[in-house]
């Protein structure tokens, strides 16, 4: 099975910027779906933003025009630029990567990073 290590979550003031970034390792499997769920402050976790492998993207409302996912298959990495981030954006963020091992679809998270931002 994969395994999802994110990295570039931290504390950014409102207005600001971040990249997350996450890498899939592991063998056996290839990659269909790949992104970001995220969790705020007592809510379950949500769906952020996801990238297809055929390049079609999904997003929840609240991010859209600020956030853009994007992957890279050669390295089986995605990211997520987060722009204008407000205080509503602190969450923790968990890598999601849908994969395919031969048999059947499955879906994993990593482990989560969080992403504060302060008013």
């Amino acid at each position: 099975q994969p395994q999802l290590v994110e990295s570039g979550g931290g504390l950014v003031q409102a207005g600001g910027s971040l990249t997350l970034a996450c890498t899939a390792s592991g063998s056996g499997f290839s990659i269909n779906r790949m992104g970001w769920w995220m969790q705020k402050p007592g809510k379950t976790r949500e769906l952020a933003a996801v990238v297809a492998s055929g390049g079609s993207t999904t997003y929840a409302e609240s991010v859209k025009g600020r956030f853009t996912v994007s992957r890279d298959d050669a390295n089986r990495a995605v990211y997520l630029q987060m722009n204008s981030l407000k205080p509503d954006d602190t969450a923790i963020y968990y890598c999601y990567a849908n994969v395919f091992d031969r048999i059947k679809y499955e879906s994993y998270w990593g482990r989560g990073t969080q992403v504060t931002v302060s008013a």
